[in-house]
């Protein structure tokens, strides 16, 4: 499908020379036709054609908002009042949002049209969305293989032209990983730059609402959109939020840190590797100060998150419990057994694996062993990982150590699995924003990314750079 930019669209709506009805219905027939791919577990057809003509009224007369034009989905952990949001889960399948998110409430106020809700691994615990309820996601560029997660709903309906944008959440790599995986556009944002209400929590101290797009302009226009200040939301940041759009120009030399650990790994890719070092040498000739950096907690990063996100994923689904909302077990005879059952019914093998290693390492007997010691260890990896900051504009490294697996290849090893986030983990830990870019194509088709660290709250340079790196990966 052509896309031409968000201004260019609206430009075109107000002279008459496109409808944005037809807009919407060519997203519809889309998705009809891709229905394969299991990407949208909703469509919000009529409502999104009855949207479409008021705001097509609203851009004519001058009162439209940033996003009219803007055909986007939800990932099905965030919250829009009067529709269904699940999770992926059955535990809460039928389950209708009683309020917007406040990323929902956002994109409405700015006159986006929410196309529909996106499938994604249950209760965004997954790095390949075949951990959904409602089957496996498949990637459009090789339905055999899968599209990353969590958030592979959200990056194959980008991928699959579906929708223009969507929106993901980003744990420990679940919107970077499948945007590497999809060719796509990712970004988790700064801890706190992005309200989290309305988001049904993975990891309170990790989950960062992010979009997914084909453009990094998308991209920033929407991140200005959904961020700031939210008084629903006590870690959300008070910082004012830059004007994105107007600041995607990157002027003078940068400074980049490489962590070279991350290319001697073992398990990476020898294309992904020798990718990453061309893209190196072309910015080196572009005359950017490029270099290796020691980052010696590679081997740390992995059991430091799972140590810490199953430990909040324990104590954030035990409101899961078949009492209040939800499933509830109709085998169930008493208090106890409505627990069990209805628990056991609902929630799906990872997530009761998670929740039962969270629930271990917050026990009294290994409480100080396990999640005192990951806590100690996520504060040295922030520092650290600050210290390159001060010294480097940008930390560059792989968003993943290959492109995207086979179906079922590693669904019988959570360790495997667990192990697809090597690369995306750093930055949830450290609580700092990060960018997958859609610069490689393997040799059997399929693309990856490269991933840019940045300092907390320096979204508009990491944007800018990042447009910047996707030109220069393009220019061969």
């Amino acid at each position: 499908m052509e896309n031409p930019t968000l201004k260019d669209l609206q430009e075109d709506i107000r002279s008459g020379r496109t409808d944005l009805r037809n807009v919407v219905s060519t997203y519809l027939r889309r998705i009809e036709e891709k229905d394969h791919l299991n990407a949208f577990l909703e469509v919000f057809g009529t409502e999104a054609l009855d949207r479409a003509d008021k705001i097509t009224v609203k851009i004519r007369n001058g009162s439209a908002g940033k996003l009219a034009g803007m055909v986007i989905g939800l990932k099905d952990n965030i919250c829009y009042k009067g529709h269904r949001v699940s999770a992926s889960s059955k535990i809460l399948e039928g389950f209708e949002s009683l309020f917007n998110a406040t990323v929902t409430e956002r994109l409405l106020a700015e006159d986006a049209i929410v196309i529909g809700r996106l499938n994604c691994d249950e209760f965004a615990m997954g790095a390949s969305n075949e951990n959904s309820a409602f089957g496996p996601v498949l990637n459009d560029a090789d339905p055999t293989r899968v599209p990353g997660g969590s958030s592979g709903g959200s990056a194959v309906a980008v991928q699959a032209g579906l929708c223009r944008a969507a929106l993901g959440s980003d744990t420990g790599g679940s919107v970077r990983q499948p945007a590497s995986f999809t060719g796509t556009f990712g970004i988790k944002p700064t801890y706190g730059r992005v309200s989290r209400y309305g988001l049904l929590a993975y990891a309170s101290s990790f989950d960062q609402i992010g979009p997914i797009t084909s453009s990094v302009e998308d991209m920033a226009l929407i991140l200005e959109v959904i961020s700031g200040d939210d008084e629903m939301d006590a870690t959300v940041s008070e910082k004012p939020v830059p004007p994105y759009t107007d600041l995607l120009q990157s002027d003078g030399k940068k400074r980049i840190g490489y962590i070279e650990d991350c290319l001697s790994s073992p398990g990476i890719d020898p294309e992904v590797r020798e990718h990453t070092l061309e893209m190196i040498r072309k910015l080196q000739d572009a005359g950017h100060s490029v270099e290796p950096v020691k980052f010696p907690f590679l081997d740390y990063m992995v059991p430091c998150y799972y140590v810490l996100t199953t430990a909040e994923a324990s104590s954030n689904l035990a409101r899961y419990s078949g009492l209040l909302f939800g499933h509830r077990s109709d085998k169930a005879s008493d208090l106890e057994s409505t627990f069990k059952l209805s628990r056991s019914e609902g929630f799906g093998p990872e997530v009761q694996r998670r929740i039962m290693t969270g629930t271990f390492v917050l026990s009294s007997d290994h409480y100080d062993a396990y999640y005192t010691k990951a806590q100690k260890v996520r504060r040295v990896i922030q520092q650290r990982t600050n210290a390159l900051l001060e010294e480097h504009d940008f930390i560059l490294l792989p968003t993943t150590p290959g492109p995207a697996f086979k179906l079922g290849e590693k669904s019988s090893d959570p360790i495997a699995m667990y192990l697809a986030d090597i690369f995306t983990v750093q930055a949830p830990l450290a609580g700092i924003p990060a960018i997958s870019i859609p610069t490689g194509t393997h040799s059997n088709g399929m693309p990856f990314g490269l991933q840019l660290m940045a300092k907390a709250y320096e979204e508009a340079p990491l944007l800018a750079f990042s447009r910047y790196l996707y030109n220069l990966s393009q220019n061969e």
